[in-house]
């Protein structure tokens, strides 16, 4: 009975294919991502080499349509990609913002002609994306971006600054919000979307930025100083930018709900077995009553938004519009994350503190769950809304 102490109630989420390629993207992260995971975050930056085999394994944009060379998968094989980085506590290897994130708006909202030019190497691995919203001034509020984006002739001239831009430095492909200040007399109605090449001149990659944790993610400085496109990487239509936002930033929220609930339930695993092993006062430390407490509470935690992420998972699969609720578990996912890993660090002891030990960076890789996507007060502000408030 013991062995059993820390198994969860069954899943029903997935079915034989799924699992058929979760065991096919575990066998990939133990011989393309771990023999490299230190490497990568004392270089802060991961191989691009291993983005074009994620391609090649069939581990990026699993969703897309066979005609523009994806497998036409759902949403539940990208989840899958997000536990199983998870289970390895990798958070350089950005694969979800990629397909999950930054495809889906060319998925929706590009004309044939840009698939066609974009998604196949999205797919393969050639093109790797990001998208630039957040800017030095404007933090959470999309209202108020500065960069813009004037219309001369057959062109578009960005110019503006973004920053904390995640794959910023690898990025070939950015998305990227700008002001297209004709477009409309509200602020709202002026944001547009553009697919901005990185070979484009006046497309500046500026520092890679210095973080608290996710070490290996090369996130980054992006500026536009005069910075050409043609009228034709124009996303939809001039001020429909933020609509676009709106509907697509809830499945980014709950990306951040999937990683962070997966995290969680791998660090309480670990934690346990750890506490077996380590002893204090002649005993392992798993037989005082305060260690048994503070991980049945974490244990509880965990499996409590297991089940409310299953369900919102399973709706959201289906098409289902979900803000409220991916909002939700975007906010309890990161809370809930933050309570769990403090609790089991001081468990380790020292050792949590050391960054060899897995535990700890996923502590340091926590702190920022509750900050971008979107900050937890701005979820509150949504939910509020869905409620009526």
């Amino acid at each position: 009975m013991a062995a059993l102490c820390c198994a969860a109630m069954d899943r029903t989420l997935f079915d034989e294919e799924h699992e058929l390629y979760r065991k096919s993207f575990r066998t990939f992260v133990e011989r393309e991502v771990l023999p490299h995971q230190m490497r990568w975050i004392e270089s802060g930056i991961v191989d691009r080499e291993t983005w074009r085999k994620a391609g090649e394994g069939g581990f990026l944009c699993p969703q897309v349509s066979p005609e523009y060379g994806g497998a036409g998968g759902d949403f539940r094989y990208s989840v899958i990609i997000g536990e199983e980085l998870a289970r390895v506590y990798e958070s350089g290897l950005n694969l979800m913002l990629h397909s999950d994130v930054v495809v889906p708006y060319i998925e929706a909202y590009a004309n044939d002609e840009q698939k066609r030019r974009f998604l196949p190497g999205c797919v393969s691995g050639d093109i790797v994306t990001a998208i630039g919203m957040t800017e030095p001034g404007a933090g959470s509020d999309l209202a108020s971006l500065a960069t813009t984006a004037r219309r001369d002739g057959d062109e578009y001239v960005l110019d503006g600054a973004k920053t904390f831009i995640s794959n910023g430095i690898l990025c070939d492909l950015c998305l990227v919000a700008a002001r297209t200040e004709n477009a409309s007399d509200s602020k709202h109605g002026q944001i547009s979307l553009f697919l901005v090449e990185a070979s484009r001149p006046g497309f500046v990659k500026g520092k890679k930025l210095k973080k608290v944790g996710m070490l290996a993610q090369d996130t980054a400085e992006l500026a536009f100083d005069s910075c050409r496109i043609p009228a034709s990487n124009l996303l939809g239509r001039e001020g429909a930018g933020f609509k676009m936002m709106m509907e697509k930033l809830a499945q980014e929220r709950l990306t951040v709900a999937i990683f962070c609930q997966a995290i969680a339930e791998q660090v309480v695993k670990d934690t346990v077995a750890y506490v077996k092993e380590r002893k204090a006062f002649g005993k392992p430390i798993s037989q005082f009553q305060n260690t048994q407490f503070s991980l049945v509470d974490q244990q509880t935690k965990v499996e409590v938004g297991r089940a409310f992420l299953d369900r919102v998972l399973v709706e959201h699969t289906a098409g289902k519009n979900l803000v409220k609720e991916c909002s939700m578990a975007k906010m309890w996912g990161s809370d809930m994350l933050g309570e769990v890993v403090d609790a089991c660090v001081q468990l380790f002891g020292g050792y949590g503190y050391m960054l060899e030990y897995p535990v700890a960076r996923a502590y340091v890789d926590a702190r920022v769950q509750r900050i971008y996507a979107g900050t937890n007060e701005i979820m509150k502000l949504i939910i509020a809304k869905h409620m009526g408030l």
